[in-house]
């Protein structure tokens, strides 16, 4: 019995690699979200082994009620729907900084988790939609321990 459930398994993990698509070696674009106030990011994603990769974001605000910065960082598994559809989930963190008119604001830190689904073109163009939880763990009263459930539409140019 043991003996046929690890064939089973081994089956199954060898259909699970044989329909892995390959991911993109670099992609370049925006995710265009609330990001808790940042709005647009600029994302760049680099694919590390077939199926996983980094991704990294930088949003920013410049406007007459704050001034702001944010970068996150996130590892990535990828994995094949059907098609061209694939879908995805990660973790990392990030930190930014807030300034206020009139008030100190200052520097924060938070840990992100990410899960989404993507749509890869036949051209070098990939649409993708995730969710991303963050939560401040340390730095501006604003940001730490505060928890945001942030949802971004990407589109990215693949090369």
């Amino acid at each position: 019995m043991k003996i046929l459930k690890g064939i089973s398994v081994l089956l199954f993990m060898a259909t699970c690699s044989l329909s892995a698509q390959e991911i993109s070696n670099h992609a370049l674009g925006l995710r265009l979200g609330d990001s808790d106030g940042f709005g647009a990011e600029i994302s760049y994603q680099k694919s590390l082994t077939r199926d996983t990769r980094v991704e990294f974001d930088l949003g920013w605000r410049d406007s007459r009620n704050f001034n702001a910065f944010k970068i996150a960082g996130l590892y990535q598994w990828v994995r094949t729907i059907e098609g061209n559809f694939q879908w995805y989930y990660g973790v990392g963190g990030g930190l930014g900084n807030v300034d206020f008119p009139g008030d100190d604001g200052g520097v924060f830190v938070f840990a992100a988790g990410d899960i989404g689904i993507e749509y890869n073109f036949d051209i070098p163009l990939v649409l993708s939609l995730d969710f991303r939880p963050e939560l401040g763990v340390v730095g501006y009263d604003g940001f730490s321990d505060n928890f945001d459930f942030d949802i971004g539409l990407g589109i990215r140019y693949q090369f």
